[in-house]
C-alpha cells in the first residue's frame, strides 16, 4: 500500500490538473465500443485504432477488461506494448482474479501511463439481483479491490456501474470511501442511458457540492445513448465541473451505444465561450479517425450522423446549393476542414437547382446554355424530353452521373432513359439505307 506522504503528492499534483481549463477525453472504442453485437477485431486492428486514438489526443485508451478471457488478455498485452503517449487502462471487476489479469496485461507500461478501472453495480437492482450484497458488502468490496490494485498500480479509477439509478446518499458514500480509499478519479456512469441533461447537471453538481474529498479525485463520466441524450447529458456534466468525458468513437457500444467522441469534441471546440474550457482531442483527426473505426468494424455511421454523416457536407436542395456556392457557410455548420473532411459535395437531383447544374456542367467541360440547363433539369425532375432531346441530354448526364443522388428515384429514371436510348438506336439503325433488304 502506498504511504500517506505518496498520497499526498498525488492529491496535490490531481489537484492542479483539474485546476487547467481542458476537458480530457477518454475512449472506450476498444471496451465498451468491442461490445457491440456483431463487432469483432483482430489485436493488429486494435492496436491501429489505439495508435489512431493516441495520434489524435486522447487522454486515456480503455484497452479492454482482460480477465475475459486469454484472447483479450493477450490483445490488451499487444497495444501495451505498442502504443505510446495516452494513458492506458484495463477494466476489472473488485476482484483479485480481475485486477491481477490488468496488472499482467499492462506489466510492459511504465507507472504513470496505467491505470485499472474497478467496477461493480451499485444501484439496488444490481444489488439485489445481481450481486445479491448489501450496502456494507460493496463498500468493502470496493475498498479491498482499491487496497489490492494498489500493489500493481499508481492509477486507479473507480467506476461504479448503475451510478444513475443509485440513491445519491449512498453511491456518495461509495465514492467517499473509494477516494479515501486512493483511487484518483470516481466515475459516474449512465449504464442504461436513462438521464436527461438537467437530472445529469443536478448529479454531478451533488457530487461535487457533497462527496466528501472529491476535489482530491478527478471527475469521469460515462453516458449511452439509449435516449439519444448521450452528448447532451456529456456537455451538461462538463458544464458542471466534469474533468474527463468517455465515450466510443462513432458512438459504438452496448445497445444504443456510447456518446460519440467526436461530437463532443466538436461541440467543445466550436463552443469553447460556453464551456471556458479546450478539449484535448484534436478536431481535425476527427474524420479520418471515425473513417477508420468504421472500415474496421464494419459499422458505417447512418448518412445523418451528426458531425461525420456523409450527408453533411453533402446537399441537393436548390436554395441552399445557390448559397453554397456563394458561400459556403451560408448552410454550413463549420468548415469541412475543422474535422479533417473533404470537400462540400453538390449532388444533382430532383430537388436541384438551375446554379447547382451549370456548376457541374462547366466542370464537366460543357459551356453550359440555359437550353443545356433545362434539358438537365427536366430529366432531373422527370419532365417529358422527345428522342432528339434525349440524345442529347444523353452526352451531359454520362459527364454527370458521378454528381447524381443516389435515391431510387433516379436509379429507376437512368435505366428507363438508357432502356429509351437504345430502343431509338435500334429503330434509327433499322431505318438507315444501309440495312434496308
Amino acid at each position: 500500500m502506498f504511504s500517506a506522504i505518496n498520497l499526498r503528492i498525488k492529491r496535490t499534483v490531481l489537484r492542479m490538473q483539474k485546476a487547467q481549463p481542458v476537458v480530457r477525453i477518454s475512449d472506450t472504442t476498444l471496451r465498451d465500443g468491442l461490445q457491440t453485437p456483431g463487432i469483432r477485431l483482430d489485436p493488429e486492428q486494435r492496436v491501429r485504432i489505439a495508435q489512431a486514438l493516441a495520434s489524435a489526443g486522447v487522454h486515456s485508451i480503455d484497452c479492454g477488461f482482460p480477465a475475459a478471457g486469454p484472447s483479450e488478455l493477450a490483445a490488451v498485452k499487444r497495444i501495451a506494448q505498442a502504443v505510446k503517449g495516452p494513458i492506458l487502462s484495463a477494466h476489472a471487476r473488485t476482484k483479485k482474479e480481475d485486477i491481477d489479469a490488468a496488472a499482467e496485461a499492462l506489466a510492459s507500461v511504465s507507472p504513470l501511463r496505467k491505470a485499472v478501472t474497478l467496477f461493480i453495480g451499485v444501484s439496488p437492482v444490481h444489488r439485489q439481483y445481481k450481486h445479491e450484497m448489501s450496502k456494507a458488502q460493496v463498500i468493502d468490496a470496493v475498498v479491498k479491490s482499491i487496497e489490492h490494485a494498489q500493489k500493481s498500480f499508481e492509477m486507479i479509477s473507480f467506476g461504479p456501474e448503475d451510478a444513475s439509478r443509485t440513491e445519491p446518499e449512498f453511491l456518495h458514500e461509495v465514492y467517499q470511501n473509494a477516494i479515501r480509499a486512493g483511487v484518483v478519479t470516481i466515475g459516474f456512469t449512465d449504464t442504461v442511458g436513462i438521464l436527461t441533461p438537467g437530472k445529469t447537471a443536478d448529479a454531478i453538481k451533488r457530487i461535487r457540492d457533497e462527496v466528501r474529498g472529491s476535489e482530491d479525485a478527478m471527475l469521469a463520466v460515462h453516458f449511452h445513448n439509449d435516449l439519444g441524450l448521450a452528448t447532451a447529458n456529456s456537455l451538461a456534466a462538463v458544464a458542471e465541473g466534469a474533468n474527463i468525458v468517455q465515450g466510443t468513437i462513432n458512438g459504438i457500444g452496448e445497445r444504443a451505444g456510447n456518446t460519440p467522441i467526436e461530437e463532443v469534441v466538436l461541440a467543445l471546440t466550436l463552443h469553447k465561450d460556453e464551456f471556458k474550457r479546450s478539449v484535448s482531442v484534436n478536431p481535425a483527426a476527427l474524420f479520418e479517425l471515425c473513417d477508420l473505426v468504421a472500415r474496421l468494424t464494419g459499422f458505417r455511421p447512418a448518412p445523418n450522423k451528426a458531425v461525420v454523416g456523409r450527408n453533411l457536407f453533402r446537399t441537393e436542395t436548390g436554395v441552399h446549393q445557390d448559397g453554397l456556392l456563394k458561400n459556403p457557410m451560408t448552410y454550413l455548420p463549420f468548415p469541412p476542414e475543422l474535422i479533417g473532411a473533404g470537400p462540400v459535395e453538390l449532388v444533382l437531383g430532383r430537388n436541384s437547382g438551375r446554379n447547382a447544374v451549370r456548376h457541374h456542367l462547366a466542370a464537366s467541360g460543357i459551356e453550359p446554355t440555359e437550353e443545356h440547363v433545362e434539358l438537365v433539369l427536366q430529366y432531373l425532375k422527370d419532365g417529358d424530353h422527345t428522342t432528339t432531346e434525349k440524345l442529347e441530354v444523353r452526352g451531359f448526364m454520362q459527364r454527370l452521373k458521378p454528381f447524381l443522388s443516389e435515391d431510387e428515384f433516379l436509379a429507376q429514371k437512368v435505366a428507363q432513359y438508357e432502356a429509351d436510348i437504345l430502343a431509338a438506336n435500334a429503330d434509327s439503325v433499322a431505318r438507315s439505307p444501309e440495312t434496308v433488304a
